[in-house]
């Protein structure tokens, strides 16, 4: 196993690579296919509303994030395939 480094900005123990970046995703290592809650509302641009804090997203998908930020890719529903964060996610 890596002897990583603790999160830069919170101190969190649990952190793993992929390969550019550290992540982790509130105290919880997840895998492709696993579920999580969205921990805080989120405006989503070009929509009428927003995902709520709560909303359950199940069978995620980790990618490499293109863009160095979003490293989860899923489909929320009524919002449909959508990039998210491992920050404003835990597992559920």
């Amino acid at each position: 196993m890596e002897n990583l480094p603790n999160c830069p900005q919170c101190n969190s123990e649990y952190v793993y690579s992929d390969g550019t970046s550290l992540i982790y995703a509130n105290g919880n290592v997840l895998v492709d296919g696993d579920t999580v809650i969205v921990i805080q509302d989120l405006k989503v641009k070009g929509a009428s509303s927003s995902i709520k804090k709560g909303t359950k997203v199940k069978n995620i998908r980790l990618v490499e994030p293109e863009d160095g930020i979003h490293d989860i890719s899923c489909k929320i529903p009524g919002f449909g395939a959508m990039m998210l964060k491992t920050s404003i996610v835990k597992k559920g």
